[in-house]
């Protein structure tokens, strides 16, 4: 490399970090700032880099790092858990968008081969701009969030057989014998990919971890994603494809999870080199040549690609607000666009007018994209309040065909993920009647096979809810991650339910004021709950009594659960008598053999003498005796309930059970 290309490297660099910085600070993705920034130093622009050539090279090493990276990420068990979303959602989206995209090319005058061709370009979204963008939401874990990524699972995996498919539009191949050809060729090395994923590789980083260099294990990562992307390109593959075998054979071995951590630091960049390079190759001249033709585009491909991707939703039975959610941030063009428009380009199906005008709508959708997610909820909101209930509660089989649930004083569980799944555990353990409300239709059908009182539908939906006998019930949890979804729940269910008692988990602490507002008795922050998991556990490390660790707890959660007392003291009178019991919990303890309560009286007074707690019921064996006289003496296995604060509950629990005992002999 001479000086003038490193000076060159350094001029793009620095305009890339500037670049993303201010775009971040305007709220855009980050892909958007390097499009950008390449956009300006190529060579339509300020031409710090003038050789076409040069940039091509760069896109095409972008793109083989970019699949490798991809390789290595991807699990073919994760594949298999969410088949059904993947295969059947991301066929339906993919399928009828390449369709309905051929089908108006013709119709504009376009040939069928280029039709196809401008079908495989829009059919494709952006995996790596809608996984950040709900990341940062914290909305990656939503119904429509899950949606959207098993569709874009289904499009990553198309990526190889749609750039297989190119020479044969393009009319360089040999036919359908030549695209049977290649998909031999490119079989029979995905076998001995296979093959060497399970031997040779495993082999290679054997040696390599027994020499315990971190540097050694990163090139022997090097070493075999360039060789398998050589080998491919010598039988007539291309290099990407063969990059993502590599990472595929990688990360089918039992290394992958290390080699994934090493290459991690290096991903960003990869992405970051591929989206500059494509910046580089548009002409920012041709927004002012086009304007309306590529407004017009902009526009049909969001409306286009939000339409089937909600239909595709749809028809796998999920609520309609899902749906449309799911479609709207779908609406972009894909990275892997870029990929196949290069090689377009190269094999004629693309003009160079075309290939700019292509990009400049793709890079207009892909800076859509964090408005298409922020009015994606008020548009489902507004179309689903347009309709008619038996089109938007989801799939009939699903949501019309339940019997009629024989539950009271039951609890109702909204969301069938890791929180309600382990509530839902317990509760049948302890024979406590509940039901579930689900979003997965999949889910539901699994779950119902096996007994499980669990219904499809909307936990929002006024319907699903007296469905659940919410009129009936004792306490509605929302265990759901989809913040906006969790406020609606939750003021439906005080509305139909003045008396219910409603806990909601939710991410952060900044959504607990809401929360409170619209009518919930409890908001469980995982933020802070996770803080208070992490403090226990390090106190554990350190040897400290359990006693202690629950006196440094109840402190933090004195301090700290100040704020959230407050919120619910502000909205008490929307929370029923809760309101007025704002700063205090209610906890049951066992009475241990051995313990300091065990044999006395509740006229001795140490119960409330040395914890300040009070005595609301106890129950023995069967029966519960509620507000229980002084002379009532305490025996092993007696389960008490106390009122009190954390503090006051921290002390009573020492008294239940045998470390104090100890202590005082």
């Amino acid at each position: 490399m001479d000086l003038n290309s490193l000076k060159e490297i350094e001029i793009l660099l620095g305009i890339a970090v500037a670049t993303v910085i201010i775009f971040r600070r305007l709220m855009f993705p980050s892909i958007i700032g390097f499009l950008f920034a390449g956009m300006i130093a190529g060579p339509y622009t300020l031409g710090f880099i003038s050789d076409t050539h040069q940039v091509e090279q760069m896109a095409e090493i972008g793109v083989v790092l970019l699949l490798f990276t991809i390789g290595i990420e991807f699990s073919l068990k994760e594949l298999m858990r969410i088949k059904y979303l993947v295969f059947w959602g991301g066929g339906l989206q993919l399928g009828l968008t390449i369709l309905a995209i051929a089908a108006l090319s013709v119709g504009l005058g376009f040939t069928l081969q280029q039709s196809a061709f401008f079908g495989f370009l829009v059919a494709l979204s952006s995996t790596a701009i809608l996984m950040k963008l709900l990341m940062d939401a914290g909305e990656i874990d939503t119904p429509s969030g899950k949606m959207a990524l098993s569709i874009l699972i289904f499009q990553d995996l198309c990526v190889v057989p749609l750039m297989l498919f190119i020479p044969f539009l393009a009319g360089s191949g040999e036919g359908l014998q030549g695209i049977l050809a290649v998909s031999a060729k490119a079989a029979l090395v995905v076998v001995c990919a296979h093959y060497g994923a399970r031997f040779a590789v495993p082999w290679i980083f054997a040696q390599v971890v027994k020499t315990r260099s971190r540097e050694l294990f990163i090139l022997a990562i090097i070493f075999v994603g360039l060789g398998t992307a050589w080998i491919t390109s010598r039988v007539g593959l291309s290099l990407a494809l063969g990059a993502f075998i590599a990472g595929l054979a990688i990360s089918e071995s039992e290394y992958s999870h290390q080699a994934l951590g090493d290459i991690i630091p290096f991903r960003d960049a990869f992405m970051s080199l591929f989206f500059i390079s494509v910046g580089m190759l548009l002409d920012p001249g041709v927004f002012l040549l086009h304007p309306v033709l590529i407004v017009s585009l902009v526009v049909s491909i969001i409306l286009i690609k939000a339409i089937i991707a909600s239909g595709a939703a749809a028809s796998l039975g999920l609520p309609l607000r899902i749906a449309i959610i799911t479609g709207l941030s779908l609406a972009q063009i894909g990275e892997f666009s870029f990929v196949l428009s290069l090689e377009g380009l190269k094999q004629g199906l693309l003009s160079q007018e075309l290939y700019q005008i292509f990009l400049a709508a793709s890079v207009a959708t892909m800076a859509l994209t964090p408005v298409c997610l922020k009015i994606a909820a008020p548009v489902a909101d507004r179309l689903v309040r347009c309709l008619p209930a038996r089109f938007t509660r989801g799939k009939g089989a699903l949501a019309g065909k339940e019997q009629k649930l024989n539950l009271a004083d039951h609890v109702i569980i909204v969301g069938y993920g890791l929180n309600g799944r382990n509530l839902s555990r317990v509760l049948k353990h302890l024979k406590i009647g509940h039901v579930v409300i689900e979003t997965n239709p999949f889910t539901v059908s699994a779950e119902k096979r096996k007994g499980h009182h669990i219904i499809f539908g909307d936990g929002s939906n006024p319907q699903i809810l007296s469905h659940a006998n919410i009129d009936k019930a004792r306490i509605m949890v929302v265990a759901i991650s989809d913040a906006a979804s969790s406020r609606r729940i939750a003021a439906q269910a005080r509305q139909m339910q003045p008396m219910l008692h409603v806990i909601v988990r939710t991410r952060y602490v900044a959504e607990m004021e809401p929360l409170y507002k619209l009518g919930a008795n409890e908001v469980i922050p995982e933020e802070f709950e996770t803080s208070i998991e992490i403090l226990s556990r390090v106190l554990r490390r350190y040897l400290l009594p359990h006693d202690r660790i629950e006196e440094y707890i109840a402190e933090v959660r004195s301090d700290s659960y100040e704020m959230f007392r407050t919120m619910s003291r502000r909205h008490s009178s929307a929370v029923g008598i809760s309101g007025y019991l704002a700063g205090v919990e209610i906890g049951t303890f066992m009475v241990q053999q051995g313990a300091p309560l065990e044999g006395q009286s509740l006229r001795e007074g140490t119960l409330k003498s040395r914890s300040g707690a009070t005595v609301l019921a106890i129950k023995r064996g069967e029966e519960i005796f509620t507000n229980p006289d002084p002379v009532w003496e305490m025996h092993t296995r007696d389960i008490v309930l106390l009122l009190g604060t954390p503090e006051q509950l921290a002390a009573a629990g020492r008294l239940f059970g045998t470390a104090e005992r100890k202590k005082s002999a």
